[in-house]
């Protein structure tokens, strides 16, 4: 009878399987084999395309910065992100559900239009030096375009949702009242914030990290337009090896520099999550 459920699991799970390795271990395993040719014709096997990437020093800089780039991000959207979940439990459930239809609406437009709105709002006459010229703070105009500064800015905004749905969504299902166990047996608010709620929460807030750390590396659109040209990243290494120079080897041994080097901080963060307090085994 089990080896019959086995099956009966394993006929529901193939479809979705199919479509996994379709649209995700078929291209993967084209860009594995269009990395070993030496030339952009794809006429000779070889591994000149993966010495000559990884002989110039300057790719271990643009791997950085593109890590960097996302651990900025994840790290700005958590001092943002942790206190927005905190004031959402607290409040009363129909705001809850403002505030929840607040983070969503962002989702509902495309990330082009979010990055083009911030070039006027980080623009030398946009709103940001606009306040900051009203308020006296500023002399002139602060250069906020084409700065990690100012990308690291729009991309928090365009992944705060990824890191405040799961979030609220693992704070929401905390018992409410453990916060009123910890004040009755004499521990304040903050040491019950650092040894109840943020233990428990950690599995949301790591899935967050996750999240906004794979989007925020591989966010081409906002790396371009906020950051332009001066700020080179892992994606914008790929869209010029594949549609400037036309170098497809060259440019398949990039993207899998991105996947590798994501998916091992992806695993890390993953492995933490999976120790915390918070973590359920099943």
């Amino acid at each position: 009878m089990r080896p019959l459920l086995k099956f009966s699991e394993w006929q529901l799970a193939l479809p979705l399987g199919l479509a996994f390795a379709a649209l995700f271990l078929a291209p993967l395993m084209l860009l594995v084999g269009v990395s070993f040719f030496d030339d952009e014709k794809l006429t000779q096997p070889g591994l000149a395309s993966w010495a000559k990437y990884f002989g110039d020093p300057f790719t271990y800089k643009i791997i950085a910065d593109t890590l960097l780039l996302g651990v900025k991000t994840v790290c700005t959207t958590v001092l943002i992100g942790y206190p927005l979940a905190l004031v959402y439990l607290d409040l009363p459930a129909r705001w809850q559900r403002v505030l929840l239809f607040i983070i969503v609406m962002p989702l509902l437009l495309s990330v082009v239009v979010r990055t083009f709105a911030w070039i006027v709002v980080l623009g030398r006459e946009g709103l940001v030096n606009q306040i900051l010229l009203s308020l006296g703070i500023i002399s002139e105009p602060l250069r906020l375009l084409q700065t990690e500064l100012g990308l690291v800015i729009s991309l928090t905004q365009i992944e705060m949702p990824l890191m405040l749905l799961p979030l609220i969504s693992v704070m929401s299902r905390l018992d409410p009242n453990l916060r009123d166990a910890s004040a009755a047996l004499g521990a304040s608010r903050w040491r019950t914030l650092f040894t109840v709620i943020v233990p428990l929460s950690m599995p949301g807030l790591v899935a967050g990290c996750l999240l906004v750390f794979a989007s925020s590396t591989t966010a081409f659109i906002s790396q371009t337009v906020i950051g332009g040209v001066r700020l080179i990243y892992l994606p914008l290494v790929i869209w010029q090896q594949a549609l400037i120079v036309f170098h497809w080897p060259q440019a398949a041994v990039a993207s899998l520099t991105l996947v590798v080097s994501v998916l091992s901080v992806i695993a890390a963060l993953s492995w933490l999550g999976r120790r915390s307090p918070g973590y359920v085994h099943g």
